[in-house]
């Protein structure tokens, strides 16, 4: 009777072994999306935007702001009565041609919120919009630290199977 080695066990170590790494690497991708980032505190302050409207644009056309901080916005149309509206603040301000208007909030929702014209001023009306941010843009740095995992995950199966 002759004995032949057994090829099972070193096949069901690198299976092991590649399950590890596939749930070490899902377990850090979890933690880089979704634990708190260490944050510095940042103390409120008073943040003034000077917005032209015009021929259906707002300049500039994206705010970002701290939470907690005091914002006035100072709209000044250029051509035909605009206006400006914040979702989820609920709050509005017209002005008139050559006119400059103030709208002063505390930015107390942290995300990101859209805001738009509403004064029916024209045929691109609709298209008048733009973006208030209030607070950081973490998922910037979480997608960043995402890919490098992939990336990591990708070389080690490449490792793997040479």
């Amino acid at each position: 009777m002759q004995l032949t080695p057994s090829t099972d066990r070193p096949i069901f170590r690198n299976l092991m072994r590649s399950r590890f790494l596939l749930l070490l690497l899902i377990t850090a991708g979890l933690v880089v999306a979704f634990a708190p980032l260490p944050v510095q505190p940042i103390a409120p302050q008073e943040r003034t935007f000077r917005i032209e409207t015009g021929q259906f644009a707002y300049s500039p056309s994206e705010l970002k702001v701290n939470p907690g901080d005091t914002v006035n916005i100072q709209l000044i149309s250029t051509d035909v009565v605009h206006g400006l509206y914040v979702d989820g603040y609920d709050i509005f301000i017209e002005a008139d041609p050559g006119q400059t208007k103030t709208l002063t909030f505390v930015a107390d929702k942290p995300g990101s919120f859209r805001f738009r014209c509403n004064v029916t001023c024209g045929a691109m009306h609709p298209f008048m919009i733009g973006k208030l941010n209030v607070g950081s843009n973490n998922w910037l740095f979480r997608s960043i630290g995402l890919a490098m995992l992939a990336i990591v995950g990708v070389i080690v199966s490449i490792k793997q199977k040479a």
